[in-house]
């Protein structure tokens, strides 16, 4: 009872939150927004025993992506703008991109899940058999085993685009400007005469 309880705490506190990364318009209150989701999501992993998942979720999500997200939205100092007047402007677009993201995921919710026997409930009606997939294998070892050799490619893009922001977060705070010594020269300043100085 109480894991259902807290099941669906940690499910609205994340919807909650997902959901104010994109409303809120101040970008530092929208990186701590995405903190709280990503603490919410590791607490619904820890729930259906997936230890090993909701630690990594806190170290390199928590401890990492969003403190550097938080540090490159601090460096930059970002002005906090009324972008209301754009909303308008920019919204059939996010119809469109956010539309062509549901269609995909009930593609592959089809694809993935199976239909529910046990069930006749809109809500609950799709299962995946995980009894089909039970290995010998320990969580550490099928999820090394799945990254290190089905999604290589993208565990290496993965890293490049982590690398690139933080390169791009240094560069954005180099500061560029060329300090000019002035010396001062007595003898030219001596040798001056009225008739180079004034113009008649």
């Amino acid at each position: 009872m109480i894991i259902n309880i807290l099941f669906y705490l940690f499910s609205a506190i994340l919807l909650l939150s997902s959901l104010m990364v994109i409303i809120v318009q101040n970008s530092i209150y929208s990186v701590l927004f995405l903190v709280l989701s990503f603490i919410s999501s590791s607490g619904i992993l820890l729930l259906l025993k997936c230890e090993f998942l909701a630690l990594i979720f806190l170290i390199i999500y928590v401890g990492a992506i969003a403190v550097l997200f938080l540090f490159v939205v601090m460096m930059l100092d970002l002005k906090t703008a009324n972008l209301k007047k754009d909303t308008l402007k920019y919204f059939p677009f996010g119809v469109i991109i956010g539309g062509l993201l549901l269609i995909e995921i009930i593609l592959g919710i089809k694809e993935t899940f199976k239909i529910n026997p046990y069930t006749n409930s809109f809500l609950m009606n799709w299962y995946f058999n995980w009894f089909e997939r039970v290995d010998t294998f320990t969580e550490i070892q099928a999820i090394g085993q799945v990254v290190y050799t089905e999604y290589v490619l993208q565990f290496l893009i993965a890293g490049n685009v982590l690398l690139l922001a933080t390169l791009a977060a240094v560069v954005l705070t180099l500061k560029t400007e060329v300090n000019i010594d002035r010396k001062q020269i007595i003898f030219r300043q001596l040798s001056r005469s009225y008739k180079n100085v004034l113009i008649v």
